[in-house]
Order: C-alpha cells, then sequence, then structure tokens
C-alpha cells in the first residue's frame, strides 16, 4: 500500500513497509496440506530471437509507462534458447542519468533467501535444527518453546509482524534515517498477542526473519553479517552483495524513489537507514550477482541434498499457484524471492524445468493498482517466453494494523 496525502494513510505505508519491504505475497493463510507441485518437463519455452526480444521490449516499456517506474532493469537468461538482458528508464531523475544493468541495487526482502541459507548452513554444520525450539538460542519470544526454526523459515510462527505496528510506522515515518536494532524490532511484534498456534497457517510476518538472524548470531557465535559474508556471500562468489552495517551505499548505484512519506509526496529514498529492515530486507546486490544466486539457491550449491530438499517443500500460501518453503516461494514454477522497501523493487527467481533464471531490479517501489511493479514486470516477461509458467504473486492486501480501516 502506497501513501496519499493523509497522516494516517502514512503510517499504512510504513505499516506495510516489510509486509512488501521485505516481501511481496499475500499475507493470507492456509492449512498446511499438500506441497505446490514442482514445473512440468517440456514446458513452453520461447527462444530469445530478436523478434520476441522486440515483443519484451515493448511489455516492459509498456508496463514502465503504467507503472510510472522510473528505471527498470531486466535480466532474463535460458540456456539454449538465448539471453535477454535490458535497462530502461532513468537511475536519477534530477540529473536524468539512465539506467544501467551495472548498479547495484538495494533488494528487500530476497534477503530472505541469504538469511534462511545462512540457517541451513548451520543446519549441515550440526549446530542447529530446524526442528529446534526458537527459544533455544533467543529468550523472550511468545511461544518460543513451540515454535520451530522451520516454522520461522515458512511462515508459519503466529507471530505479530512488527511492520504492522502503528508506533514502528510513526517511528520510521518520523525519521528515516534512525537506527533500529533487532530487539527494538522485536519488541513491536511482541506486545502484541500471538496469531495463532505454531504451524497452523501460512502469514508472512518480518518478525521471523529477525529471529533467524538472531538465531544465527547466537549459534555461529559471530554477527550476522559476518556470517553471511564467510559462509554464504564468498562461497557463491557474490563480490557485488553486501549486507550493510548503516545506510551505506556502494557506487554506482540507482537512485530509489517512494511516496510512503507524511505528506504523501514523492522523496528519494536512496540513502534510507535499513536497519529497520535487517535480515528481513536490509541487504544490496546487482545483476549480475542475483543471475548466479538465483541458480545457487534453487538448485542448492551450498547445501547437502537433504537441507535442500527441506528448503524446496513448499506449502500452499492460500493463493492458487503460489507456495512458500523455507524463505523461498514458488509462483507457478517459478523459484526464488521478491523484495520491496522504499526505493526499490525486485524479482529474482529461476524455473528448474528450463534452466531459465529472470530478475527485475526498478528504482521504485509505488504500487500500479494494488500490484507491486517488480510483478508487473516478472509477469509481463513470463507471459511471452515462459507462458505455461506465468511469474504472478497477488496484491498485497491493506493490512489489519492500518488506522484508516
Amino acid at each position: 500500500m502506497q501513501s496519499h496525502g493523509r497522516i494516517a494513510a502514512a503510517v499504512l505505508a510504513a505499516a506495510a513497509l516489510l509486509t512488501s519491504a521485505a516481501c511481496s505475497g499475500t499475507p493470507t493463510s492456509a492449512p498446511p496440506a499438500a506441497a505446490v507441485a514442482a514445473p512440468s518437463p517440456g514446458a513452453t519455452v520461447r527462444a530469445l530471437t530478436p523478434d520476441v526480444a522486440e515483443q519484451l521490449d515493448k511489455a516492459v516499456t509498456q508496463t514502465q509507462r503504467q507503472a510510472g517506474v522510473p528505471g527498470v532493469i531486466v535480466g532474463l537468461w535460458i540456456p539454449g534458447k538465448g539471453s535477454y538482458v535490458r535497462a530502461f528508464g532513468v537511475a536519477d531523475k534530477s540529473s536524468g542519468a539512465p539506467m544501467s544493468d551495472g548498479l547495484h541495487m538495494r533488494i528487500g526482502s530476497e534477503t530472505k533467501t541469504f538469511t534462511v541459507t545462512a540457517i541451513l548452513r548451520l543446519v549441515d554444520e550440526g549446530k542447529v535444527g530446524l526442528d529446534d525450539p526458537v527459544s533455544t538460542y533467543v529468550e523472550g519470544v511468545p511461544n518460543g518453546d513451540r515454535i520451530t526454526l522451520r516454522q520461522l523459515a515458512e511462515m508459519r510462527s503466529g507471530l505479530y509482524p512488527y511492520s504492522e505496528d502503528p508506533d514502528f510506522g510513526k517511528a520510521f515515518l518520523s525519521d528515516p534515517n534512525r537506527r533500529f536494532t533487532p530487539q527494538q524490532l522485536l519488541d513491536y511484534a511482541f506486545k502484541h498477542p500471538v496469531g495463532f498456534e505454531p504451524g497452523q497457517k501460512f502469514q508472512y510476518s518480518n518478525t521471523n526473519a529477525i529471529l533467524l538472524g538472531l538465531v544465527v548470531e547466537k549459534a555461529s557465535g559471530r554477527r550476522f553479517g559476518d556470517y553471511l559474508k564467510q559462509q554464504v556471500l564468498e562461497p557463491s562468489n557474490l563480490d557485488n552483495t553486501f549486507f550493510p552495517t548503516g545506510a551505506e551505499f556502494p557506487e554506482p548505484h540507482a537512485h530509489g524513489y517512494t511516496t510512503q512519506t507524511p505528506n504523501g509526496e514523492v522523496a528519494d529514498a536512496t540513502n534510507w537507514d535499513p536497519s529497520w529492515a535487517w535480515s528481513a530486507g536490509a541487504m544490496i546486490s546487482d545483476l549480475s550477482d542475483l543471475r548466479e544466486w538465483a541458480r545457487i539457491v534453487a538448485t542448492g550449491t551450498l547445501l547437502k541434498p537433504a537441507t535442500q530438499a527441506e528448503r524446496l517443500r513448499t506449502l500452499p500460501t492460500g493463493d492458487p499457484g503460489t507456495g512458500y518453503g523455507l524463505g523461498i516461494f514458488n509462483s507457478h514454477g517459478w523459484i526464488g524471492h521478491n523484495g520491496s522497501l522504499p526505493g526499490y523493487q525486485s524479482v529474482t527467481v529461476y524455473l528448474p524445468s528450463a534452466e531459465a533464471t529472470l530478475v527485475i531490479l526498478t528504482n521504485t517501489d509505488t504500487s500500479y493498482e494494488g500490484n507491486e511493479n517488480s510483478t508487473l514486470f516478472a509477469k509481463a516477461v513470463t507471459t511471452i517466453v515462459t507462458p505455461a509458467n506465468v511469474y504472478d504473486l497477488p496484491p498485497t492486501p491493506v493490512t489489519s494494523a492500518s488506522p484508516s480501516r
């Protein structure tokens, strides 16, 4: 949701920050029934010929105009069928500098794929178990003796999403450069009652990812960012991917634009402090690294096969064709995650049946008709190239914490 000039609506926007920022799926519910079906081998995949590239150019530019997106980067790679890499629009509205495919971008909730990979590396090291209660590692968690690490990663803990707390929204909007600690974020969540019994249903809550970051620190004895760098980023050769300790943003990068402001007007959010998202959504990357990361996450390069199988066991979210595993979506066969935070949106996904990789990066989080702009771009591209597997996450609804409802 975006703000539209009222303080109450602005608080709603901040309340939705991590729901979209660190994610983007609909925070709904469904019983943990059967896993979402894997894509079928032999599904239609079109070669990326000049004619198809022209169709993609038109679809992307049309979506860009409709959604009012300043700049977008699109990368699609399909072994044996070619590649499509384009940058459209501007990276800086003030200078008119063009968007390019070599820019660093904030990636929001795609951070969760890194956070959960860190947890799974600890599983493989024998330092944590997926069915360990979170209370083993973090004190003071409501129902912590019954909520497992698996349920945190699956978004089935029942813990209140701190980003939906009105006080959090007010605190963030009053000073986007404010530093939040992980404990402060949890405090916003833990003053609310638990929503349901652990494992009962799906509810996207970034509180879960903050707790997983703290588990990494407790089990490894290292700061989260240090463990992530040493055990996930460096083994993956991701030299342009970072977990920032503050508002630092490596050059070159695109400027990001948001309407999540007290008056609803567009602001440059490029240097807003991402500590409010921490292990749920603070990371920075670029197109080339995300291309590699999509494959690593989907194929389990860093993990034991049995551990990777646990990650890919997706359960229904309540939306047709969409499942969620351990920190990972399956949207109509495309495996990966999306992200959104003030100024930026992204999608990084992999289609196993075609070994195809898709990365979308934009420099605004403004939605269009309730849909995240990154989803619209990904849907437009996959409708043309993989019509049997069209990426399509549902719109993010108004949050229940909205003071304007």
